[in-house]
């Protein structure tokens, strides 16, 4: 994966532009009449979704899995924003970063559709370090207050977040942010109870955890970085990429560990553990306890998978608390958030914001969303 990717496009203003890929550039090269020239900075890294291959093809783009969803299509949707990971650029905090992709999402993804924003709340991540000190112990919290190297028309203005929240709700947006719980685990809970109203629900987020939620009525839509869009993710590509159902990939999630998020698989104690042996075992038994309660009982493999099944059950059973979202958070979902989303202010709240950051906006007239030149 390249490590950045600096985007410039130059906008024709009589003919279509010519594409070009090369050195992780994307060029939009112009014919010879004149042109309007801007830049937009985009950011890839590990800590990103990549456009990943299933079944050998790239994940489509957005057109292309709302019309190959296969799914009742008469279902009003609900969108879910997971606002924090927008706020970075790879590993970097940047309200850059954030202006970008809500600018893309807002006119290429949910439209009028209601959305819903959630932020991380303080101490969001102590239940699950009191449990795994180990959990996300080393990434980098957002910052609260803005770096001193963004620049502003009018100097400091306070909390990053209380900026972000001020865009989002101006754009009739409701955020929430719910102290001692991560934002993962408000949307889990919510999902619940939008799905109880007969919606679907797509989940704005690079974040995996969300996969475990996935279903016929439950989608992701991620930001990719290196092709500067938004792509949905769907129950039919989880299948396709990795051959089980969302709920056994928990499991086996468990029992390979987490790296990124700090938390160690049974391969940490018993080396000889391997994916192969836990996908066989998922498969057979469906799930991390229901193979762990068969280990209690009977032999379920050969005798290392038996003697570590048995002998780290709790170690296992805690990975699953650790990883698993909850869905009892104390919040409960209001009618006005399900309301159509009024979209008539947001070019104007998206530039002033562009402004503020620094930057002077500039209106992609194909698509309808701003970018910069910063």
């Amino acid at each position: 994966m390249v490590e950045a990717a600096q985007i410039r496009i130059n906008l024709c203003l009589t003919s279509t532009p010519l594409v070009s890929l090369s050195r992780g550039k994307l060029r939009m090269k112009p014919t010879k009449s004149k042109a309007r020239t801007w830049k937009i900075s985009a950011v890839a890294s590990s800590a990103w979704p990549s456009n990943q291959a299933v079944g050998g093809q790239l994940l489509p783009p957005i057109e292309k899995c709302r019309n190959n969803e296969g799914r009742d299509t008469t279902k009003k949707r609900v969108f879910f924003l997971d606002v924090n990971p927008l706020c970075y650029a790879g590993s970097t905090p940047s309200l850059h970063a954030f202006a970008h992709w809500i600018s893309l999402f807002f006119c290429q993804v949910s439209h009028n559709n209601p959305v819903i924003a959630v932020i991380d709340g303080e101490r969001g991540n102590e239940y699950r370090r009191q449990l795994l000190p180990s959990y996300k112990a080393h990434r980098r919290k957002f910052s609260k207050r803005l770096s001193t190297s963004q620049r502003f028309s009018r100097g400091s203005v306070g909390r990053s977040h209380q900026v972000i929240t001020n865009v989002l709700r101006k754009c009739n947006v409701p955020v929430l942010k719910i102290e001692d719980h991560e934002a993962d685990d408000v949307v889990a809970t919510l999902v619940g109870q939008v799905l109880q109203r007969g919606y679907r629900v797509v989940i704005a987020s690079p974040d995996k955890d969300f996969k475990q939620l996935i279903s016929e009525d439950v989608q992701i839509v991620m930001p990719m970085p290196e092709f500067n869009r938004w792509s949905f993710y769907t129950l039919k590509h989880y299948i396709a990429q990795y051959n089980c159902d969302p709920g056994s990939d928990l499991s086996l999630r468990c029992i390979m560990g987490d790296e990124v998020d700090g938390v160690p698989g049974i391969q940490h104690v018993v080396p000889g553990f391997g994916r192969k042996t836990a996908l066989k075992l998922l498969k057979k038994h469906g799930s991390l306890e229901n193979l762990l309660n068969a280990a209690a009982v009977r032999t379920v493999g050969r005798q290392y998978a038996q003697d570590a099944l048995t002998k780290y059950a709790d170690y296992l059973r805690k990975n699953y608390e650790v990883l698993s979202l909850r869905r009892d958070v104390d919040i409960h979902l209001q009618e006005k958030w399900l309301s159509e989303r009024d979209t008539r202010n947001d070019s104007v709240i998206l530039s002033n914001f562009f402004k503020l950051l620094g930057e002077t906006p500039k209106l992609n007239h194909r698509s309808g969303t701003y970018s910069s030149n910063g």
